[in-house]
């Protein structure tokens, strides 16, 4: 029988959910491995075939790792609360629960018919409330702890409390609120519950604090930066602005150094960790205090009337001409000179309209508005002038900066626009200068510092800040708090309530905090988030906290949720996280590098301070898969002398002889550039009547790669491939198109090949009448060659995962094994083997017909390589008469040229040739051709 895929199909994917194949065992002696994808958003589109391109790759790995005696954990499950799912329900009323699980019903057909070897007895599904359970049981263990600096590590807020009880604050080195109190332990326990609870959560690791958001009203939540694109949302387009609201945060920067050195550790690609790296932004410098001129004495600079401002160059502070606050920061209102109050208000107003990452990157606008007062600089006295400029950002820092235009681009460009001062200070004598950024090495600068190396200089001018009281040495990190919270339905429950004004946590017991039932999903009219909607929702009588938790949340631990997906009395049991340890190969996307894969480190290392796992990094190797682009068609409309549309299409070849514009066609009507001129019609109602300008008698589409996109008509659904070539063809067409981590553009044109190359395969295991047919015996050595050959080609390309490579070489071993009319059962057993991985599902059909005992391949023992049979012994000499070449011949290379000439020429195939002719000559260039002479 033909290569009949789509039963074939069918029937494997059946079996191996109906026997769950692929359940990963926790009791086995087998070393374990654990691959994992990113898990997905289920969208209302589905998957395109861009998406699992990633999930492919993994597979193949999963399935080679299995062959190779691993025990193979290799879960999927859902990312499964979003805004998408919130934005529907709020247009349709429908819940977002309802279209959560449509779409994921679509996913997992769609995964399914692809053939993926995952572990579905672990799935998960984030929005689920026996999934969140744990989210918000990690944010509680987080609320219950605070970061020893003296351990470096997360610990039990009980046991700050014990110090205080004992100690008071004395002797306490935390990452906590600049804010906080110094006491004795009689002074602790003199507070009332509330002041203690108060104080307390200056320290904690989740706490509440008013911060800089992006607020969409429209949407009425608080978006992400990557959800912001000038100025406006993603979704929706709806205007956002910089809002100062309280919320939740985490205190992810007191893991900052950790993050930095744990990058050191991990087989991460380097572009990505630089990415952390600089988000990161580790910077030693130190913390200026600049007395507000109203003040008299440098008493005011331990009374908070200064303005304090962060430097790695503390050297060039003899250059600083004025100071730049953050539109946000907090003395703004206070320093504005009645006179300036309408520009300061004015350009505040501006400055909301941008994000936090546009005003980053904005570095060539310049603009600012001058507050009307001034700061003294501590080390010589002089006045300066304050301005604000949305180039400061609130949360880097202290939302201020001592601006240097003679040392920085930035600050100097601010100056020439504003007409600042612009100063470098030689030999104590002020001179008025271009821009001259100070460089490293020796410079002559004022005073005490005065041919001092900057290093030197920085020093010099750290000690005398911190014997004045007016700064002290500082490292700073550019990466601030996370925001943890957002104002809308669907999310997780933030497991609070509030007594006396201030958070308090729920009891463990009364975990999940569920979702309320709520009769719409938009903020109130008071503008309170969604969950004010839920009556007599409350916890004994207190308000529960309104906001849900970020899209993060349940993504920063969800691995070990795989690891015993089930457990109901823990997150996983302790004896599964020993087994599993950590992902040893995660593959997703370079987008998530300053997100889920930040926040998931974070997580990982404070349940490793808690002792609840036992690694301190989540993702031993981390993959980026490249992005599949589109292949967009177009079609070529005349226009007429009036520079309106016409109805008719010129062909790709022909346009430049016409005034034409370009249409995306729908890339699903047509193959190889040729256009389906009949779905071209139906397409779309506009074009029932389109007429055409043919070249050769066809129309020949234009072409070129953009994203794949629904507005360029050029997204190609898997189902469609699937059910027309099959999913095994599907698997190694997408890793065809080239190396995994970069990007290509789908060609459907290329499939074809693909699809001939398996039926190809599967005509090596039948006759002439597609009868199955294989032959027992010895293999012969130029099958063995061929069988070894691809043995070691694949196992050397999975391990570095170059999975196009090894599909060039199948192609080559069944070319090789067809051309020696091989059949042998030895050498096609094992090919089944490893294609496997690549092509599972007519690999099991072939595995059962060479006669192996009923049930799937998936744990058999990829074959082992053997070096001997690649050892060249015979050479394919080409038999050339009269000077052409008419076949190949092996020869043992141990012959030598007089006994080559008689083994040739007894040959029956030569003698074909000879046609009965004596030859006149017979030259044996031995290792090299055997030329016959008649």
């Amino acid at each position: 029988m033909d290569y009949q895929f789509k039963d074939i199909e069918k029937k494997w994917q059946k079996f191996w959910a109906d026997n769950q194949t692929f359940k990963a065992d926790d009791a086995t002696t087998k070393p374990k491995y654990y691959v994992l994808d990113m898990f997905p958003y289920p969208s209302g589109a589905g998957l395109h075939v861009g998406h699992p391109l990633g999930y492919i790759a993994s597979d193949i790995f999963a399935r080679y790792k299995r062959l190779k005696g691993f025990n193979v954990l290799h879960p999927m499950g859902y990312d499964s609360f979003g805004l998408p799912a919130e934005q529907y329900a709020i247009q349709t009323g429908q819940h977002p629960a309802i279209t959560t699980e449509a779409n994921i019903a679509t996913y997992r057909r769609q995964l399914d018919q692809i053939g993926f070897s995952f572990d579905w007895s672990r799935e998960v599904r984030t929005s689920s409330p026996d999934y969140y359970k744990w989210t918000q049981w990690i944010f509680m263990q987080l609320f219950n702890s605070w970061y020893n600096k003296d351990a470096d590590k997360a610990e039990s807020i009980s046991k700050l409390v014990s110090h205080f009880d004992q100690n008071g604050s004395a002797g306490i080195n935390a990452v906590c609120d600049d804010e906080i109190t110094s006491f004795t332990a009689a002074g602790w326990k003199a507070m009332s519950n509330r002041e203690q609870q108060a104080e307390l959560l200056k320290y904690r690791l989740t706490y509440l604090r008013e911060s800089t958001v992006n607020w969409c009203a429209a949407l009425g939540t608080v978006l992400a930066n990557d959800e912001v694109k000038d100025g406006f949302s993603e979704r929706g387009g709806y205007p956002v602005e910089q809002k100062k609201m309280m919320q939740w945060s985490m205190r992810i920067t007191a893991y900052a150094d950790r993050l930095l050195k744990g990058l050191d550790t991990i087989d991460w690609p380097e572009p990505l960790k630089e990415m952390q790296r600089n988000w990161i932004g580790k910077s030693v410098g130190a913390l200026v205090k600049f007395q507000l001129e109203k003040e008299t004495n440098l008493q005011s600079l331990t009374s908070g009337k200064y303005i304090e401002v962060f430097t790695t160059r503390a050297d060039t502070i003899f250059g600083t001409t004025f100071l730049v606050l953050a539109p946000e920061h907090e003395l703004v209102a206070s320093l504005t000179t009645p006179e300036q109050k309408g520009d300061i208000e004015a350009y505040i107003a501006q400055a909301k309209k941008k994000s936090e990452l546009e005003r980053m990157a904005d570095a060539k606008t310049v603009s600012g508005a001058f507050t009307g007062s001034f700061a003294i600089n501590p080390v010589n006295g002089e006045k300066v002038q304050i301005w604000i400029a949305d180039y400061v950002l609130a949360g880097y820092g202290t939302g201020a900066v001592m601006a240097v235009p003679s040392g920085d681009q930035r600050d100097y460009l601010f100056a020439k626009h504003y007409n600042l001062p612009i100063i470098q200070i030689i030999d104590q004598q002020k001179i008025e200068t271009e821009a001259d950024p100070t460089k490293e090495g020796y410079y002559v600068n004022s005073g005490f510092i005065n041919g001092l190396t900057y290093k030197e200089a920085t020093a010099a001018v750290i000690a005398k800040l911190e014997e004045i009281g007016a700064g002290k040495a500082k490292v700073n990190f550019r990466m601030r708090d996370a925001i943890f919270g957002r104002q809308r339905y669907w999310g997780e429950p933030v497991p609070v309530y509030f007594k006396d004004d201030l958070p308090h946590l729920i009891e463990e017991k009364d975990l999940p905090l569920v979702l309320p039932e709520v009769d719409k999903y938009l903020p109130t009219e008071d503008g309170e988030p969604p969950l004010a909607r839920a009556k007599e929702w409350n916890y004994n009588g207190s308000e529960y906290e309104l906001s849900t938790m970020p899209g993060w949340a349940g993504s920063s631990w969800y691995w070990y949720r795989y690891m015993d997906a089930r457990n109901d009395n823990a997150f996983a049991s302790k004896e599964a996280i020993a087994y599993w340890k950590d992902v040893d190969l995660y593959i997703g996307g370079s987008e998530h590098a300053t997100g889920h894969l930040l926040y998931s480190r974070f997580w990982n290392k404070f349940l490793k301070d808690l002792d609840l796992v036992v690694e301190e990094e989540p993702f031993k190797k981390l993959i980026n898969q490249g992005m599949i682009q589109g292949r967009s068609n177009f079609v070529y409309r005349l226009i007429d002398e009036e520079g309106r549309g016409t109805n008719t299409f010129v062909s790709h070849g022909l346009k430049n002889q016409y005034k034409t514009s370009d249409i995306h066609v729908d890339v699903n009507i047509v193959e190889n550039e040729i256009l389906d001129i009949d779905k071209f019609k139906t397409w779309r109602p506009e074009f029932e009547d389109a007429e055409f300008i043919l070249e050769n008698g066809k129309y020949i589409c234009g072409v070129e790669v953009e994203k794949m996109s629904k507005r360029y008509y050029n997204v190609v659904n898997p189902d469609d491939i699937a059910t027309r070539y099959g999913a095994d063809t599907l698997r190694m067409y997408e890793m065809f198109l080239g190396p995994l981590e970069q990007s290509k553009p789908w060609n459907t044109n290329g499939i074809e090949g693909v699809f001939k190359f398996l039926r190809k395969f599967w005509r090596l295991f039948h006759n002439d009448a597609w009868e199955f047919s294989v032959s027992a015996g010895e293999p012969s050595k130029a099958e063995l060659k061929a069988l070894h050959k691809i043995i070691r080609k694949v196992e050397e390309d999975v391990e570095r995962f170059s999975f196009n490579t090894s599909v060039s070489s199948f192609m080559i071993a069944v070319n090789e094994l067809t051309d020696l009319k091989s059949n042998n059962k030895a050498i096609l057993q094992d090919m089944v083997v490893i294609l496997s991985p690549y092509a599972p599902h007519i690999c099991e059909e072939l595995w059962t017909l060479l006669g192996n005992e009923a049930g799937t391949l998936s744990y058999t023992v990829f074959p082992k390589f053997n070096s001997a049979y690649l050892v060249e012994d015979e050479y394919a000499y080409p038999i050339s008469i009269n000077g052409k070449t008419k076949m190949n011949l092996n020869i043992s290379l141990s012959l030598e040229p007089k006994d080559i000439e008689p083994f040739v020429l007894a040959n029956a195939d030569v003698q074909k040739y000879l046609d009965n002719k004596t030859p006149k000559k017979v030259i044996v260039v031995k290792g090299r051709i055997v030329n016959i002479v008649l």
